[in-house]
């Protein structure tokens, strides 16, 4: 008797088909959905800042009007979405703008869970540890390049900052041993300061800029020190960035305690606009062309 032309499976086969279904129906669906690069939604300003790097612009992000205090440049065009706080976006509106991705900074924000029942996700650091978070920033942009196909742009971007980097250094050959002083009025009280394992920091070192800073950081590179601090910074540039905040600069540019800083007496402090410290490659570049301006020579 011949075969029949459509033998019965075994248990087994069975078993192992149904198994295997499930595993199989996934990889070919991550397979045939490509990530859209105009519906990522970037819920921290890192993130953002990658984007933008790539020449993308973001479907939505977290705490517009905070950006432009803190961050400033580049833009956001009026067309990007607010989705509420950095620390607590509006998951309900996430769900309804169904995004390709969303981006955050790790660890930061909603768990990586929750974001994952809405899109696929891709956190990012701001610092692995090795105090060097401009190259980590390099190595962020490179990633979320090939996540969205863009490689070529995340090179070419990275090679203009080189270039860039270079072009701006010898303006402060000058500078010597001269020592600047990077600060952020929090409160009447106490300023933030930026000094080692601060994205800032790298792009001193890279421009050839001494830091008056050598006291204690976090890991982000920044620490909140109470103003009667500053009345130890002797023979330094201070360059302070605003936020928004002229009301509470002006009382306290008004006190005794800051008309007696070494730096006030010697005409050597300078408020410049917002640099977001916490940021990438664009927030270097933008620091540096600030940095040049205020205490760099002519082009």
């Amino acid at each position: 008797m011949s075969e029949p032309l459509n033998p019965p499976i075994s248990r087994r086969q069975l078993l192992t088909a149904l198994a295997l279904s499930p595993l199989l129906f996934r990889t070919d669906l991550a397979q045939a959905a490509p990530v859209d690069a105009g519906r990522v939604v970037a819920l921290e300003w890192l993130p953002v800042e990658l984007l933008l790097a790539l020449g993308v612009t973001p479907l939505a992000v977290a705490d517009k009007n905070n950006y432009r205090a803190w961050v400033g440049e580049p833009e956001l065009p009026d067309s990007v979405i607010d989705v509420g706080l950095r620390t607590e976006p509006n998951l309900e509106l996430l769900t309804q703008l169904k995004p390709s991705l969303i981006i955050y900074s790790a660890g930061y924000g909603p768990s990586p869970e929750k974001m994952a029942r809405i899109a696929p996700g891709m956190g990012f650091n701001f610092n692995d540890g090795s105090g060097k978070p401009l190259s980590v920033a390099r190595r962020s942009l490179i990633e979320l390049g090939e996540k969205l196909n863009m490689q070529q742009a995340a090179q070419d971007h990275l090679a203009a900052f080189d270039n860039f980097i270079a072009g701006m250094k010898p303006r402060f050959a000058a500078r010597g041993e001269s020592p600047v002083l990077l600060m952020t009025l929090l409160d009447s009280r106490h300023a933030l300061l930026v000094g080692e394992n601060s994205l800032f920091q790298e792009v001193m070192d890279l421009l050839g800029v001494k830091n008056a800073w050598h006291g204690e950081t976090n890991f982000w590179g920044t620490a909140v020190v109470g103003l009667e601090r500053l009345a130890a910074v002797k023979n330094a540039d201070v360059i302070c960035f605003d936020h928004n905040n002229d009301a509470e600069m002006a009382k306290v540019m008004a006190t005794p305690l800051w008309q007696a800083m070494p730096f006030v007496r010697q005409h050597r402090f300078q408020r410049v606009p917002a640099v977001w410290l916490y940021g990438a490659t664009l927030s270097a570049m933008n620091f540096t062309k600030i940095l040049a301006k205020a205490v760099g020579s002519a082009a």
